[in-house]
Order: structure tokens, then sequence, then C-alpha cells
């Protein structure tokens, strides 16, 4: 086994999933710091390695992988002592792989559109829409989750890995109530006892969430969502 480093920061939740897969097999890896908000994934080192400028990145023994979907993927297949987090089986392969299509092609922009004006955005305001386009997303999760007890299947996958460490954070603008959402609420509660989901996934997002209320309150005064 070659030597892993994980590049990121672990405000994102791409990088917390990375940490939870890595943790539901057994594998360590060494973390390095990569502050974006210093622009530390826009120098000429970085762009070298990624040229997207985004994090994380993996490092195995020289060779560079990018992308959090794709780490995920490539850490159960090549270290996974079982194929239970992403089967072999075509066609549970090929569940898996619509759900984490699904969580950045769809629920991961929906919520992106909605944390980028928090940075970016000198008084962020959120546009109904787009709070609506994210309940949306839990409409379809909710579906998902009907006749299942994991976001791909009978078991967990890294898709709900992947999926948890997005909707944990995305409840700051849209909240998950257990009357409208009882199978995601349950999907959560089951996710929230994994052994090293209060370590990789709860801790840091919890510290995610504080930062992200910290600079709308510094803009806005108040750590409320202000819609429009």
């Amino acid at each position: 086994m070659g030597k892993l480093i994980l590049h990121g920061m672990k405000l994102s939740p791409c990088v917390r999933r990375t940490f939870a897969v890595a943790a539901a097999i057994g594998v360590e890896m060494e973390f390095k710091f990569v502050d974006l908000f210093k622009g530390e994934n826009r120098t000429p080192e970085f762009l070298e390695i990624n040229p997207v400028h985004t994090v994380p990145i993996l490092e195995d023994d020289g060779k560079y992988i990018i992308e959090s979907h794709a780490i995920l993927s490539y850490l159960v297949n090549q270290y996974g002592q079982d194929d239970s987090l992403y089967p072999k089986d075509p066609f549970q392969r090929a569940m898996v792989d619509q759900r984490l299509h699904f969580e950045t092609g769809i629920f991961y922009n929906r919520y992106g559109n909605l944390a980028i004006r928090i940075y970016m955005d000198d008084h962020p305001k959120f546009p109904q829409k787009d709070i609506d386009a994210l309940y949306e997303s839990y409409d379809y999760m909710e579906k998902f989750l009907s006749k299942q007890k994991y976001i791909a299947g009978d078991h967990l996958t890294i898709a709900d890995l992947c999926c948890i460490s997005s909707i944990t954070s995305a409840v700051l603008f849209a909240n998950i109530s257990e009357e409208r959402y009882p199978k995601i609420s349950d999907w959560i509660k089951r996710l929230s006892a994994l052994p090293y989901y209060e370590e990789t996934i709860r801790k840091d997002n919890a510290e995610y969430l504080e930062f992200l209320k910290g600079i709308l309150t510094q803009k806005n005064g108040s750590s409320n969502i202000e819609i429009y």
C-alpha cells in the first residue's frame, strides 16, 4: 500500500465524505491542509496537479486523483476488503453510480447555488425558487428511500456517505422535518450511528455551519436566511 495523502479543507463536504469512506474501509490518510481562502488551490504547483483547482485531491504514492466521487470509488476498489461499499455486480454498481451522479449533478449543484452567495454577495439573500429546488431534491431522496433503508439499496454504500456529507450542510437553507421527510430522517439517524460518523462527518460539519452563520452575521447582522 502506498502512502495516502488527502489535500483539502475539512470545511468542504467533499473532503468529509472522503474521510468517511476511508474510515469505513479502515484506511488511514495523512491530511494536508489547503487554505482555499488564501488561494492555496490556485498556486502554480496546485494547478499543475488539478487545473480545476478543487478539493479534495488524493495522492497515492505519487499518483493524483481529483474529484471526490472518483476518489471514493478508487479507495474502495483499491483498498476495500470487499465490494460492499461499491458493489461489483453491474446492476448494483449502476444504482450506486446513479445516486453519485444525482448528488453531484442535482443535489450538490442546487445546494452550491445557495452556499456560494454567502461567500460572494455583499448582502446575501436567497431566491425562493432556489430554496424550492433544494426541497425538490429532498423529495427525490425521500422517494429513493421509500422502499429501502439506504440511498442505493439495502446496505450502506459510498453513495450514502457521499449524500450525507451534503445534506447535513444543506439544512442551513432547507430544514428536514420528520413529518415531511420521515425516510430521510430515519436514514440520517441510521448513518449517525456509524462508529466513524462523529469524527468524519458531524464534528466538521457543525464547524462548517457555524462558519457560514458567522459570515452571514458579519454581512447581514443576523445568521437568519433571508429569502426573496
